[in-house]
């Protein structure tokens, strides 16, 4: 496939292409994606069994237009294709998700307003568990920030002028004071991102739950958040600051309650409550 082809995906029961938006502008890690709000594209570079890969989508009410920005086999693009489907949920079956969440009264609005909203997932778990840690008790900009930094200085230049967020072998082998000072983080926390890509590197894999717990400086949100984002559509966040008050200001053990009504779903209606709170551009 060449450069400058475009493949329509399609979302059936639609897609809601400000949230998403609004989401990955909240996120956006400068150097390695960028965000056009006004253009309603996302750009970025995924990782690819040939190598990192940079694309550019184009969201719309009834799915996304993907750009290609190489040359690539069918097998390479049909892989790609697959992991943009994962990551913006494309192929979730809507219905039963609204049954489900609409008999609550804080989530029927919200529900009703934006009945095509998706759960966002991750292109890259590494870089989605690295940027989460960076992103702990600071600020969205602050994380923004501190990610970019980290692409800047450890990142893959690509042909597209973005770069690809770090290996795990990178940052596991990057010294420890070099990347506190580049990124701006304290001692302790530059210490947890390389503990997580060394174990990383190790497993060869994605690290489970109770493997990102046992690394000093991840916490039950964190990995609750990156439950969501991993794919587990019934995970749920009750410790979150912006979910407990768009519930009304109630305790993490109170959301918690709450949210067992709306299992298996529980990940979107996170989602709707974040969305209606903190992502939203419109």
């Amino acid at each position: 496939m060449g450069p400058g082809v475009t493949v329509r995906l399609d979302a059936p029961g639609g897609l809601d292409p400000v949230a998403v938006l609004g989401s990955l502008a909240a996120h956006n890690v400068p150097g390695a994606e960028l965000t056009e709000v006004d253009a309603m594209t996302h750009s970025r570079v995924l990782p690819g069994p040939e190598g990192p890969r940079a694309v550019k989508v184009r969201f719309g009410t009834e799915g996304v237009d993907v750009e290609f920005e190489q040359v690539l086999e069918d097998s390479e693009s049909d892989a790609l294709i697959r992991t943009v489907r994962r990551w913006l949920d494309l192929d979730a079956d809507l219905d039963p998700i609204r049954a489900a969440l609409s008999p609550d009264a804080r989530l029927a609005p919200l529900v009703a307003a934006r009945p095509a909203l998706r759960v966002i997932g991750t292109t890259d778990r590494f870089q989605t568990a690295v940027t989460t840690v960076l992103g702990q008790q600071v600020s969205l900009a602050a994380g923004r920030t501190f990610s970019g930094r980290l692409v800047a200085t450890f990142g893959e230049p690509t042909p597209s002028g973005l770069r690809a967020f770090p290996h795990p072998d990178a940052l596991a082998a990057a010294d420890l004071e070099e990347l506190r000072a580049v990124v701006g983080l304290t001692s302790a926390r530059a210490r947890t991102v390389v503990t997580l890509a060394k174990k990383w590197s190790e497993a060869g894999t994605a690290l489970t739950p109770e493997q990102l717990l046992a690394i000093p400086g991840i916490g039950p949100w964190t990995v609750d958040y990156l439950s969501v984002r991993f794919g587990d559509r019934d995970a749920f966040a009750p410790g979150d600051l912006v979910l407990r008050r768009a519930l009304g200001g109630i305790t993490a053990r109170e959301a918690e309650a709450r949210s067992q009504a709306w299992r298996p779903f529980r990940a979107y209606a996170l989602v709707h409550l974040w969305t209606a709170a903190a992502y939203s551009l419109g």
